[in-house]
């Protein structure tokens, strides 16, 4: 479970990333702060690992309530001034996010924080993502997954019983998958745990054969195999 604050002078940007913090799974708020000292009470007293910090407040800045904390955890910048992009990203804060914040863009941000605080292990360790597709936000539970196919512009999930599809391009969505995916063909994306037989050209999962792409041979084979 992940420990958010936000620190805010904004009730109503407060408001906002409370709700979006409310659709995720694994990501508690401890504290919606209106003011750096508020804050800084807090994260002597609570661990913190995700700061929502706004910039431009009375009294201390986010940039410098950011500068002088000496336990810093990781920070995702939300302000109206485009021009502290380049200040917030010097401090090396995971995102910078332009208010009012929409939903797929908080994800994104989301998206990084996870990366920057598990690099060698996320993706082993992430049991599902979002995705948008029919305007809507929908939780994918890895685990659930059979294989990805790409559709030109669009992916394709499958499922035992149901597939989902929305834009994005298979090779950038690969990155949002956890270990046990593997890319065996430029359009095919299979989920190891659920093959069922394999030989060098194809692999089957259950009654469906997916081809093997020859530039990916010894790779998938090696990882099979493995």
């Amino acid at each position: 479970m992940y420990k958010c604050i936000i620190v805010d002078d904004e009730e109503l940007a407060r408001r906002l990333i409370k709700r979006h913090l409310s659709e995720l799974e694994d990501f508690e708020l401890v504290a919606s702060c209106e003011s750096a000292i508020e804050a800084l009470k807090i994260i002597k007293q609570t661990p913190v690992d995700l700061m929502f910090l706004d910039i431009e407040m009375p009294l201390v800045k986010g940039t410098d309530f950011l500068k002088n904390l000496k336990q810093k955890p990781k920070v995702i910048f939300t302000t109206a001034y485009r021009e502290y992009a380049l200040e917030g990203f010097e401090l090396n804060v995971v995102d910078y996010l332009l208010k009012p914040i929409i939903f797929t863009r908080f994800l994104k941000a989301i998206e990084k924080f996870l990366e920057s605080t598990h690099k060698g292990i996320e993706r082993s360790a992430s049991k599902y993502i979002y995705i948008q597709s029919n305007k809507k936000n929908i939780k994918i539970v890895l685990d659930d997954v059979l294989y990805i196919e790409s559709l030109k512009e669009y992916v394709q999930i499958h499922f035992e019983d149901r597939k989902v599809i929305f834009k994005d391009g298979i090779t950038a969505f690969e990155k949002k998958l956890n270990h046990h995916f593997l890319r065996v063909h430029r359009s095919y994306i299979i989920n190891t745990n659920k093959i069922t037989a394999y030989n060098k050209r194809d692999i089957e999962i259950g009654k469906i054969e997916i081809p093997i792409g020859d530039s990916y041979k010894e790779r998938v084979l090696k990882k099979i195999v493995n």
